[in-house]
């Protein structure tokens, strides 16, 4: 039951509207894997005692004043409306629980959360995997945060396993400083400045006009977004993608090794599902980043400060990433796959430092302004809707952590209700790196799809090597 606090409403802002508008209606979906069985009797107190502290959202809906603008209105909570515990069959094997499980996400990944009530929900799953005793799963609505801020939410209700007293700790992310001439560091100013003119013309065409061919990725139906998905995942060691990473050299990240990889995986399953002409269509991926200046991850406290400058909240942007074609010749798929990661890096640079990312949010903005949040959300769902898959990337602690008393074994997230046939996400964890991909059921086959994403790491491991 929702009961109205006598308290002002909170405005939302122009990407919370988006996001939860006629056009669009993203989640998040976050998988905490047990390393014990669960113990759900304590998540009621434990919800009200540290998770809904956080942030006022998580006891708040949005509404929609006379002028059409929507606000954040604090409510009181029933916990028990937002916990739900499913029933499987009994004493199956762990293989078979694997598969009701993914169903399971799969399933809650298409339904809508209610608007009547704060937009969050847990699901507890009390039945063992090949990979945990137990699984939390959260679905929360993308209009309280972004991967930064609700990654951040968590973490404050997690501790270290090894030691709770000490902080958690994350990858670093810093690049050794070079002494640059003064005409590189010029050159590094300017240039961007000429690119971003086509960049940006680009990225209005790419939201309006312009829209990736329709290929084993890409289906193009209109009502996509009504689509149920198919949720999976696949799991990598940090030590093989460092293992690349550090046999290439020049600069190359973690993330550009991951990206490289997975445009590759989406080539070859494009190749293995249809004719040639398929791994030659244009096709382009939509990288999400975060936009905020910060390197690590801030308390939500830190988050949530008085002075108008909180990073919570959703801070990242689009960019379009041409998806390198594979070479006319067969041979070159296993000899010259280093250049997807190449590719990777040197549009990522490109498009990271280009100009068009905050000018694609003045014209959003001034979309809002003349047009209203409902037009400018439909700009988005275009931009998503034109594009062939969309790519995320959060990182995770190094060290265990638990949750509620709970170790946690494994860690990953995904966006669900993007308009798009391949959503795809990436998470560290102490040693390992987790991919889950979300597709169009019964368009895109996922367990193909996965074993292609595995098989392009094999393929570029052993070009690393050689």
């Amino acid at each position: 039951m929702v009961r109205f606090e006598e308290e002002s409403l909170t405005p939302a802002s122009p990407t919370a509207q988006y996001l939860n508008s006629t056009a669009l209606n993203v989640c998040v979906i976050a998988v905490l894997e047990s390393q014990i069985p669960i113990d759900d009797s304590r998540a009621v107190p434990l919800l009200r005692t540290l998770f809904l502290p956080l942030n006022p959202r998580f006891s708040s809906i949005m509404i929609e004043d006379n002028r059409g603008n929507k606000q954040w209105k604090q409510v009181e909570v029933d916990i028990k409306e937002h916990i739900i515990v499913p029933t499987f069959p009994s004493d199956m094997s762990l293989e078979s629980y694997d598969q009701y499980v993914e169903d399971y996400v799969s399933r809650i990944a298409g339904e809508h959360l209610p608007q009547n009530r704060p937009l969050w929900d847990l699901h507890i799953i009390k039945y063992p995997t090949t990979n945990s005793a137990g699984t939390f799963v959260f679905k929360l609505h993308h209009s309280l945060g972004d991967g930064y801020s609700l990654m951040g939410a968590l973490l404050s209700c997690a501790q270290r396993v090894d030691d709770p007293s000490l902080p958690l700790t994350f990858p670093s992310s810093k690049k050794a400083l070079k002494k640059d001439s003064i005409f590189r560091r010029f050159s590094q100013i300017v240039s961007p400045i000429f690119k971003s003119v086509p960049d940006f013309g680009w990225s209005v065409l790419k939201s309006t006009m312009m829209k990736d061919d329709e290929t084993p990725i890409r289906s193009g139906d209109e009502q996509l977004k009504f689509r149920p998905r198919t949720i999976s995942n696949v799991s990598f060691s940090v030590s093989t993608i460092k293992q690349v990473q550090q046999k290439l050299g020049h600069g190359v990240s973690v993330n550009d090794v991951l990206v490289g990889l997975i445009f590759l995986g989406i080539r070859l399953y494009m190749k293995e599902m249809e004719s040639e002409s398929s791994s030659k269509a244009e096709s382009t991926a939509l990288v999400l980043l975060n936009t905020r200046n910060v390197r690590a991850y801030k308390s939500v406290n830190e988050m949530v400060d008085t002075k108008g400058k909180t990073p919570w909240g959703n801070r990242f942007a689009f960019l379009h990433i041409p998806i390198p074609k594979l070479s006319d010749d067969d041979r070159k798929v296993i000899s010259e796959p280093l250049e997807f990661v190449w590719e990777a890096k040197k549009m990522i640079e490109r498009t990271r430092y280009s100009l068009a990312v905050p000018l694609t949010g003045m014209l959003l903005d001034v979309v809002n302004k003349l047009r209203g949040a409902e037009v400018a959300a439909r700009y988005v769902h275009d931009t998503v809707k034109n594009s062939s898959a969309s790519i995320s990337n959060v990182v995770g602690p190094i060290e265990q952590v638990s949750v509620g008393n709970h170790p946690l074994k494994g860690l990953y997230f995904l966006h669900v209700g993007f308009p798009e046939s391949l959503t795809i996400t990436i998470m560290s964890y102490i040693e390992n790196i987790r991919v889950a991909f979300g597709v169009e059921s019964g368009f895109i086959d996922v367990h193909k799809f996965k074993s292609c994403i595995q098989k392009s790491l094999q393929i570029i491991l052993k070009a690393a090597s050689d």
